[in-house]
This record gives structure tokens, C-alpha cells and sequence, in this order.
């Protein structure tokens, strides 16, 4: 995939979503602890440099310590911390992640192959799935159930929220599984 491509969609996702954080009523924000930086939050980033990412130099990791071969590749933050983060989640073909939730909210956009989504369903529901096309994005809101992953292809989707994150699987086995037939699940 050329980063040309894919370059766009990662500029407007981060503005969108600086844009969201800069954004919350002033009532709702904590306020910062003495000494605490907390400019981060507020879409504020004095002293910083510029950063340009190859994407076909990120650094990919095992998501979730899973075998399957879902992958992380994290652009911005740390979503075990708290702030904004910004990631990259690589699905092989046939690889769906099960049923789960996150604590924070969540904005998704594929960048490469079809995302199938499910949302709602304590399992997979091939029938009812959403295949969400590159360019396409979709909301998963704070604590909503849901599951999602690859079919046929390959698929890349560009994720942020504010961290710290984590996925809590419904019956606390592992996050991510194979689909018996990929190709018969559409």
C-alpha cells in the first residue's frame, strides 16, 4: 500500500480527533493536579517536533500477546496511559477479534482491505456483520459491545481514543480467534 494512500486519512483522524479533545465543555474537565502537565489534553503540544511516519517502516507488535497474527503498530501516545493515542491494528485473513468492550470511546477508519464489524451480539454473527470499506469510519462507543476483524484479505485500521485503553472480552478467554470459513461468513 503506498503511504500517499494512506497519508490523508492518519492527518485527518489526528485533527479530528485533537479537534474532539479541544473541544469538551469546560464543565466536564477535571482540573489539573499542582504541577501537572496536562497540556496534552486540551489538543496543546508546546516544544514539540514534527513527526513523519513510513508505513512501511512502522514498528508492528503482537496485539494483545495474541498467536494469530493480529498486529499494533502505535503512531502517537501510549494506550496504557493516560492521553491521546493513535494506532494501527493489522487483522491476517480469517482473524476476528470475539466479542469484548473498551473503556474509552474510540474512532476507527480502514485504511486497507474490508473491516467486518459486529456490535451487540454476545457472539459472532456472521449475518448481521458491517464490512466497512478503506475511507470508511465507524464510532465504538465507550463500553459498547462489539467485535470485529479480517474475512478474506488483509485489513488495516487506524484507531484512536484517549487512554488508558484495554479490551475486556465478555467471557475472559483470549481477545482474538479464527473464523471457521472465512469465505462462507460473508
Amino acid at each position: 500500500m503506498k503511504a500517499s494512500r494512506v497519508a490523508p486519512w492518519v492527518v485527518a483522524l489526528t485533527t479530528v480527533a485533537i479537534g474532539w479533545l479541544s473541544q469538551a465543555s469546560p464543565g466536564a474537565q477535571q482540573p489539573a493536579a499542582p504541577g501537572a502537565n496536562r497540556q496534552a489534553e486540551f489538543g496543546t503540544f508546546p516544544n514539540r517536533e514534527f513527526i513523519r511516519l513510513n508505513l512501511d517502516k512502522l514498528k508492528w507488535n503482537a496485539t494483545e500477546n495474541n498467536k494469530l497474527g493480529v498486529e499494533t503498530a502505535v503512531l502517537e501516545g501510549d494506550p496504557s496511559k493516560p492521553g491521546f493515542y493513535l494506532t494501527i491494528n493489522k487483522f491476517p485473513p480469517g482473524v476476528m477479534s470475539r466479542p469484548h468492550t473498551h473503556p474509552d470511546e474510540r474512532h476507527c477508519v480502514v485504511l486497507k482491505g474490508t473491516w467486518y464489524t459486529g456490535e451487540g451480539t454476545k457472539e459472532w454473527a456472521p449475518a448481521k456483520e458491517v464490512g466497512l470499506k478503506p475511507g470508511e469510519y465507524m464510532r465504538h462507543p465507550s463500553g459498547g459491545l462489539h467485535y470485529d476483524g479480517a474475512h478474506d484479505e488483509e485489513v488495516w485500521v487506524l484507531i484512536s481514543g484517549y487512554g488508558p485503553t484495554r479490551a475486556d472480552v465478555l467471557d475472559h478467554g483470549d481477545l482474538f480467534g479464527r473464523i471457521p470459513s472465512a469465505k462462507s461468513s460473508k
